[in-house]
């Protein structure tokens, strides 16, 4: 029963990230959240607390705003006290240019008591910095901004 409940909540808490819902995402998180994104790109590097994860959020949501997650498969496994979710999932846009995106990945969440405490985002980091540099080629100037890191 915990699994199926914990398999709602990350599938929740992507169609978050779809809907740009933000903060009701970041409010799930603890305060010293660690968040992991590859690359060397303007949304590349890591973070560790809920306010530097929730600009990176609120970045995602500016430099690709029709970004669309969808999951493919959950697992999970522990119990409350330790819980770590592997999520698949593929994800497209629109391009200023008309070019396809479409990439693929893996995300490993750590929940400790229904609060995630790390999230390591893995996907094709090269695809996501040419799509950025598209992207600032069309004036979306905060692709290729610093990234947000704590």
């Amino acid at each position: 029963m915990y699994h199926a409940i914990v398999k709602r909540i990350a599938v929740r808490n992507f169609e978050r990230i779809n809907n740009h819902d933000f903060q009701a995402l970041v409010n799930d998180c603890a305060p010293d959240i660690r968040h992991r994104f590859g690359g060397e790109h303007a949304l590349g590097g890591e973070r560790h607390d809920r306010e530097s994860f929730h600009r990176w959020m609120q970045r995602l949501g500016r430099v690709s705003p029709t970004l669309k997650l969808t999951v493919k498969d959950v697992w999970v496994k522990g119990g409350p006290a330790r819980t770590t979710i592997i999520v698949r999932w593929t994800a497209t846009q629109d391009m200023p240019d008309n070019s396809p995106y479409e990439n693929r990945g893996v995300h490993v969440i750590e929940m400790r008591w229904g609060k995630v405490v790390s999230i390591d985002a893995n996907e094709d980091s090269q695809l996501v910095d040419s799509a950025l540099k598209v992207l600032a080629a069309h004036g979306v100037d905060e692709a290729l901004a610093a990234p947000i890191v704590s």
